[in-house]
């Protein structure tokens, strides 16, 4: 008779908020590994916490067979890594461009002191030459990309040896090498200890071959626990096209404001270089991106993608150091930070990171209006109509009185999205805007991307570590290399 690891009967939170739309009925026997996998807003969120004990249950509580681990008790022996990137115990303890101002670095810890003493030796060492962490240990944990942070995340996690690990889209952020490493050392960690995997997956096609079993979660109602093989082959095809042919339309249509900026080169960068103490993340750099180019910025992790957008973005205070040029005006010449970003729409994890603003959904696409972190200025009620219009064109209207922290993260990323719309920027700067997002939504993205790029005199600079993900119009491409 197989042994059952984790066993949910008829299992219905107490809390009414907290339930799903049937009760859930899941086994996880000895040596399966499971994908959860279902679109944004579907319920796999839900799901984990009623499978980690988070919300008692009203009859039947979540049994547990940790054998032979020593404890028995659900902390040491599941552990859960969310979404959600942070770079302390607290996401509160970080704020947007925190990264980019050196002077806050002594008040922050470094990757060293924050990772546990290691039980197995040999796994130490065997995460330590994956991830690359000797070379992070003396690193501000600020100044991690979102990639390092990830990998840094990832160890401290596995250090602590759990017997069920859970894991929200682990290889959204990683290069393409660092996703095949992760892919294998998880291979090996099934093969030689007694972990079993739990993976939620937005993204369908990322199901890698250790795992045994697929639970599709959609409408807020757990499926049928199937194989692996079964899954695949009922898999629905991603779609070619989502957003509407009338909605593409309206977005070539939309009038252009007589405030743009007229200059050939949007961009350009001199010899530009940037250090963090010992560190050299940008050496001699030379770069120009011209009016209407559409760029794909690209670069294994750590090789500084998001340094060199900061410095675009004028969120980098080593800019002024630098010689930059921005939309045909060199830095430091005496515009402002605000004339250069209302020209800018950005999205990008550290942003996401930092937007932890318990404010309806519209607000949050509101303060792009603004460019600020938070909505200080209520915005007139034609740009209130606007935001609503972007929001349409996302497919979160419904959403737009809704509290973004309550929101999933894939509904939050579509909402920042809507943001970086929102003043029909003469630059567009997507940093992996498609982080988090299920088929369907990232198909939805690309088609707006695609769309709103075919209108005059649109920039494009576009981060990913999957190459599919790029949009057709793609004309440019720059790799960065680790210094």
């Amino acid at each position: 008779m197989e042994r059952k690891i984790i066993e949910i009967v008829d299992g219905v939170p107490r809390h009414p908020l907290y339930r799903m739309k049937e009760p859930v009925n899941l086994v996880m026997a000895q040596g399966e590994h499971l994908a959860i996998v279902g679109p944004n807003a579907g319920g796999k969120s839900l799901l984990v916490d009623i499978i980690t004990g988070r919300w008692p249950l009203l009859m039947n509580e979540v049994k547990y067979d940790f054998s032979p681990a020593d404890s028995p008790l659900v902390c040491d022996n599941i552990k859960y890594m969310a979404f959600r990137d942070s770079y302390g115990d607290s996401d509160g303890n970080y704020y947007y461009q925190q990264r980019w101002n050196s002077q806050d670095l002594e008040v922050t810890p470094v990757v060293g002191e924050l990772l546990p003493e290691a039980q197995n030796p040999q796994l130490k060492e065997t995460l330590y030459e994956l991830f690359g962490i000797e070379e992070m240990l003396s690193k501000h944990i600020v100044l991690l990309s979102s990639g390092e942070l990830r990998k840094f995340q990832l160890t401290k996690t596995l250090l602590s040896n759990p017997r069920v690990l859970i894991m929200d889209n682990p290889f959204i952020g990683l290069d393409a090498k660092t996703r095949s490493l992760l892919q294998q050392l998880l291979q090996r960690l099934i093969e030689v200890t007694h972990l079993q995997v739990i993976l939620v997956l937005s993204k369908t096609d990322d199901i890698p071959p250790f795992i045994t079993h697929v639970i599709p979660v959609d409408h807020i109602t757990c499926g049928q626990k199937m194989s692996l093989e079964s899954y695949l082959q009922s898999r629905e095809a991603d779609p070619e096209r989502v957003l509407s042919v009338e909605k593409e339309q309206r977005i070539l249509d939309l009038p252009y404001s007589d405030a743009l900026y007229q200059a050939d080169e949007v961009v350009k960068l001199n010899q530009v270089s940037i250090r963090y103490g010992e560190r050299t993340i940008l050496k001699e750099l030379d770069w120009t991106v011209k009016c209407g180019e559409k760029w794909a910025l690209s670069g294994d992790n750590g090789s500084g993608k998001s340094t060199l957008l900061s410095l675009v973005c004028a969120d980098n205070p080593q800019s002024y150091a630098c010689d930059i040029s921005l939309f045909g005006r060199k830095r430091g010449t005496g515009e402002s930070i605000w004339e250069i970003k209302k020209h800018i729409g950005y999205v990008s994890p550290e942003m996401h990171r930092a937007y932890l603003k318990s404010l309806p959904a519209i607000d949050i696409v509101a303060s792009g209006l603004h460019d600020s972190v938070g909505l200080y200025k209520r915005p007139h009620p034609e740009q209130m109509g606007v935001c609503e219009w972007w929001m349409d064109i996302f497919g979160i209207a419904h959403l737009k009185d809704r509290d973004f922290l309550k929101l999933s993260s894939g509904e939050q990323r579509l909402v920042l999205l809507a943001r970086a719309f929102v003043k029909d920027p003469e630059l567009l700067i997507l940093d992996e805007p498609l982080h988090g997002l299920d088929m369907q939504n990232r198909r939805l993205v690309k088609d707006v991307i695609e769309a709103f790029c075919q209108r005059k005199d649109k920039t494009l600079i576009m981060v990913t570590h999957y190459q599919e993900e790029l949009p057709r119009c793609i004309t440019h491409s720059i790799y960065l290399k680790r210094n």
